[in-house]
């Protein structure tokens, strides 16, 4: 399950909690509890998935692990839990699914295009879009901005807005970054199975651009909310994040090839990631 990695879901769970509440004024604490359990289910079936795809490629036995890439370990040392691992997988895959039918029920059919979408990236993230360079690079930031946080959203307002959709993009952006910078220790492991991304196709210099951009548009799209007023003013609490996210592009812009001295980056990547969602969850709350 890969469980220290699940703090990015209620990161970004917390955003579409914070901007139904900032439209309505309350909140449903069993929609919110409901929601919860689905989008964690979701989170762990798709590391479960991944896993069990990359042991079976062999992948994770050619990548050199870090405390943030490179796979759990557990079906190299337990290959005979690759069953129960993918039973584990689809469990969670049907919880997820149940709860997002529930909430069709109670609000519409509106929600099934996002949750169909949502659905389909679980189950075939790992056997079909990373093998594209563009799909594995905005495949991440989908899921946990996009789709989760607007999903959320409708979950608790029975409607989609723009402030959910302009709220969602830091976490969209962020989360797309998260998984490119983790990507750089895994060019060979995944370059000899066939896997595409950023880092293979236009290398660790430009690739470390991308991520700088990712942390522009991260910080423009606060404040163009802000000033469209579509977020409240103290949503510019997101932006206490920027040195350490000036901090981690520097240090992956100046990557070469040396994956122990980029682990500190890594690791403020990860700061970055869960900790801007929080914050902007924080200013809709005070708005």
């Amino acid at each position: 399950m890969r469980l220290p990695f699940l703090l990015l879901t209620p990161s970004c769970v917390s955003v579409g909690i914070g901007t139904a509440y900032w439209q309505s004024g309350t909140l449903n604490g069993f929609y919110v509890l409901l929601i919860i359990i689905g989008a964690l289910s979701a989170h762990i079936s798709v590391n479960v998935f991944n896993e069990y795809y990359d042991s079976k490629s062999g992948l994770d036995s050619k990548t050199k692990r870090t405390p943030f890439s490179g796979g759990s370990g557990a079906l190299q040392a337990n290959p005979s839990l690759a069953k129960a691992a993918l039973g584990l997988a689809w469990s969670t895959f049907g919880i997820t699914a149940l709860i997002g039918i529930y909430f069709v029920t109670v609000f519409g059919w509106q929600l099934l295009p996002l949750g169909i979408l949502g659905l389909l990236l679980l189950v075939t993230y790992t056997t079909w879009w990373v093998y594209n360079t563009w799909l594995c690079l905005v495949a991440p930031g989908l899921g946990f901005g996009i789709l989760m946080i607007m999903g959320t959203h409708f979950a608790l307002t029975g409607e989609y807005s723009m402030t959910a959709f302009v709220a969602s993009l830091p976490a969209t952006f962020l989360v797309s970054g998260l998984l490119l910078l983790n990507q750089f220790p895994d060019v060979e492991a995944d370059k000899s199975i066939g896997r595409k991304h950023f880092p293979i196709t236009i290398g660790y210099e430009k690739s470390a651009l991308v991520l700088g951009c990712f942390y522009l548009l991260t910080y423009l799209a606060v404040i163009f909310g802000v000033a469209a007023q579509q977020l409240p003013i103290y949503g510019l609490l997101a932006l206490i994040t920027v040195p350490l996210a000036l901090k981690a592009f520097r240090a992956a812009k100046d990557f070469d090839g040396d994956v122990s001295q980029l682990i500190p980056a890594m690791g403020i990547n990860v700061a970055v990631t869960l900790l801007t969602p929080v914050l902007l969850t924080v200013g809709l709350f005070i708005g």
